[in-house]
């Protein structure tokens, strides 16, 4: 079974092919930060971490599925598997962080959140049915092995917890991680590390699966939704939402 990922990030990617599957990378194109703002003039209000994470996974998954954007594979066929899109967000004493893109900010982020101590990595994501075509599957009525409970929202996801639910062609799912950093970093090391150019383009500034991970000493949650996506999570999705077992996507 084929699952696209509409995203192009590396870290991403490697989980996946670390656990057997070659996903199809397809850049969905979305406008984070104006997603995120419209958003927040619809409700009135900031975004909590899981709200944000979960609207801009739906987004991104969306954009490919819907075909709002070309495939790399393109070959005048149409989607025929499984989309996912993700997306992650590091929260500091109530502050969302997002990718710091420039060094001086990075440095600041890096400066708060060990005054904190740590803080929480919240993983969003998004699976949409695009088998068999825009339609979805037809699975004769059969109805997936588990189902969440229906009272569980997306927005009121406790630091360290998870909720998922499911909807139609999609299912949507938070997972969370509380971290906690090394409390003797120096400012030199902050220096070094801003330096390499690693921690511009992630959330919350850094990433485990890289140079920050000896800065890092306890992770409470799932490793891989540091890097963006929770593998046991992505695995509950495909199960709970359409009865698609986790080896049905390893490569041959």
């Amino acid at each position: 079974m084929r699952l696209y990922l509409a995203s192009t990030s590396p870290a991403r990617r490697a989980l996946l092919a670390q656990s057997g599957i070659d996903p199809v990378l397809v850049s969905p194109g979305v406008d984070e930060d104006a997603v995120a703002a419209a958003e927040r003039d619809r409700i009135g209000r900031e975004l909590t971490g899981p709200e944000l994470v979960s609207l801009l996974a739906v987004a991104k998954a969306s954009a490919v599925a819907d075909g709002l954007v070309e495939r790399a594979d393109a070959d005048g066929a149409e989607l025929d598997g499984i989309v996912f899109g993700g997306d992650s967000a590091f929260e500091v004493d109530g502050v969302l962080y997002g990718k710091p893109h420039d060094p001086e900010v990075a440095r600041e982020r890096w400066r708060q959140m060990l005054a904190a101590g740590g803080g929480t990595l919240w993983s969003g994501h998004c699976i949409v049915d695009r088998r068999g075509g825009p339609g979805g599957a037809v699975r004769a009525g059969d109805e997936p092995p588990v189902r969440p409970v229906a009272a569980v929202t997306l927005g009121a996801v406790a630091p360290g917890g998870s909720a998922l639910v499911v909807d139609g062609d999609r299912v949507v799912a938070v997972d969370s991680a509380v971290l906690t950093f090394a409390d003797d970093m120096t400012p030199a090391e902050i220096d070094a590390y801003v330096a390499t150019g690693e921690p511009l383009e992630v959330a919350g500034a850094f990433t485990i699966d890289g140079r920050a991970a000896a800065f890092i000493t306890r992770i409470d949650g799932a490793p891989s939704a540091v890097v963006g996506l929770s593998l046991p999570v992505l695995r509950s999705m495909l199960l709970r939402g359409f009865g698609i077992a986790w080896h049905d996507l390893w490569a041959q």
